[in-house]
């Protein structure tokens, strides 16, 4: 096979393509991942709530429902064999008011038909005694022990690398341009860095996946819409919950919610704005009030004075109808062999619970590659174990000597606010799938995170980032493209200034 030659290519570096590339990984298969950013999870899998839900409100019968219900149940197993950080902290859905216990109700029934254990109807004192902090207006809560919360960027990365650690190839900077098509069926695809034959396309682009799929003529009624979700992140100082709370879900959606995080924060959110731009990933004041009303129906305490970030992300809303017999219309994943076109593969449509189900989407991909009469064989090597890499802050003080004495660059704080020192950071340059920007480092350490915002660490981690990867300072960048941190070095404005 020619160097530019795969089995198959993944389109798209989310969790959910880096899933797939994880599990397909597993065969004897050359396979491709290509990402047109400069980091895996910089779209929908960067911009969420960070949640693993356990399944009670997708529609029964729906694709959603199947996969986000199996995903809940992966992700222990994926966790442990994967290195990132996932707890079950199970979660409540407050009823603020007599009004909202009747859809409370329903939501239990839709629960228990989807499948869903350990769920449980609590009564206000029982609410209020598990989260002290909660509306005092509060009658009771459903209860799913199953839910978790999860750093959704180390899922995509630690899934990502493992895939690399097997044989995979990951690609970044690298974007789609168009299919190669013969007598309909895919020869390969045409990209920025060039042409790749294929025998499969696995298009998983995200909000994008209704172009790419277009670009070969497939689904052509098929449109995802994007809807914008805005958040707040509250300093941890100052802002604690003990809980995953959720509003009574509306037919826009789950609710704004206010949550707890596995690095220990409290973020609010999402609203839920339909927007025409695909990039447009911009905070509003009209929204941002939007989320503080909501979360302050939950928690009232909730001051934005606390406030430490803002962020929005983008969910890929598709118009694809659930096709189990017998429900009614309702917008579900799109995951399906085209009929028409040869050896692609569309996952489209993937909004909440795209993260839960993530595990599940690529077991249910490799099952449509089984049922075609795909001969995958099983590696004799496949090593399903990707080690996590030391984390300074959450070490004993004994296991920090240890390490220092392993590598002195562990003994250099960087990140004062999230305790990340310098040995972290250049593991993480490093890498199966090497972090080359700002933000890349801040998704795989936390750093950055803290009450500084990257104040005190951004020139240190620029250097570092400039001396490990051989470049000048003046061409690290915080996201990739033309974002640039630096213009000039001050002594060249000192000289500018002399000669003017």
């Amino acid at each position: 096979m020619q160097n530019n030659a795969y089995d198959i290519i993944i389109i798209g570096g989310g969790v959910v393509g880096s899933m797939i590339a994880r599990f397909l990984s597993r065969y004897e298969l050359k396979l491709l991942l290509i990402e047109k950013e400069a980091d895996l999870g910089m779209g929908a899998s960067s911009a969420n709530t960070a949640i693993i839900h356990a399944g009670y409100d997708p529609v029964p019968g729906s694709l959603k429902a199947r996969l986000n219900v199996r995903g809940n149940a992966l992700f222990e197993q994926l966790s442990q064999e994967l290195g990132f950080a996932f707890e079950r902290s199970g979660d409540m859905v407050v009823a603020i008011g007599e009004e909202e216990w009747p859809n409370l109700l329903a939501l239990y029934e839709m629960g228990k038909q989807n499948g869903v254990p350990d769920m449980r109807l609590f009564e206000a004192d029982e609410v209020k005694k598990r989260e002290p902090k909660i509306n005092p207006a509060a009658i009771g809560a459903l209860w799913a022990g199953t839910t978790g919360i999860v750093d959704p960027f180390q899922a995509t990365i630690a899934a990502a690398e493992n895939a690399v650690m097997n044989g995979a190839t990951v690609l970044l900077n690298t974007r789609f341009e168009d299919f190669m098509i013969e007598d309909a069926v895919i020869k390969g695809i045409k990209t920025n860095r060039g042409e790749f034959r294929v025998r499969w396309i696995i298009n998983v682009a995200g909000i994008h996946a209704d172009t790419v799929m277009h670009r070969a003529n497939s689904n052509p009624d098929f449109k995802i819409t994007p809807r914008r979700g805005e958040y707040y992140v509250f300093d941890p100082a100052d802002v604690q919950i003990n809980n995953v709370l959720f509003p009574v879900p509306s037919a826009k959606g789950k609710g704004i919610l206010v949550t707890t995080t596995v690095h220990g924060n409290t973020i609010a959110g999402p609203n839920a704005q339909i927007i025409a731009d695909k990039e447009d990933t911009a905070t509003t004041a009209e929204g941002m009030a939007e989320v503080l009303s909501g979360a302050q129906k939950l928690v009232p305490s909730i001051n934005p004075r606390y406030t430490i970030a803002t962020f929005a992300g983008l969910r890929a809303m598709g118009n694809a109808p659930c096709k189990t017999p017998g429900v009614d219309y309702h917008a579900d994943f799109l995951i399906e062999i085209d009929p028409e076109i040869k050896g692609l593969i569309n996952v489209a449509g993937i909004e909440s619970p795209g993260l839960s189900a993530s595990p599940a989407i690529a077991e249910y991909v490799v099952e449509l590659l089984k049922d075609t009469g795909e001969d995958l064989k099983e590696k004799s090597v496949f090593n399903p174990i990707r080690p996590a890499r030391p984390r300074f802050r959450t070490l004993s003080h004994v296991e920090r000597q240890a390490l220092v004495k392993t590598d002195p660059a562990y003994a250099r704080v960087i990140c004062r606010c999230e305790n990340i020192t310098e040995g972290e950071i250049v593991r993480e340059i490093h890498a199966p799938v090497p972090a080359t920007t700002y933000d890349a480092i801040k998704r795989r350490t936390w750093l950055g995170t803290g009450r500084c915002q990257g104040g005190f660490d951004m020139p240190l981690v620029t250097r570092i980032l400039a001396r490990e990867l051989g470049i000048s300072e003046l061409e690290v960048s915080k996201r990739g493209d033309d974002s640039q941190f630096l213009f000039r070095g001050s002594k060249d404005i000192q000289e500018s200034d002399h000669e003017a």
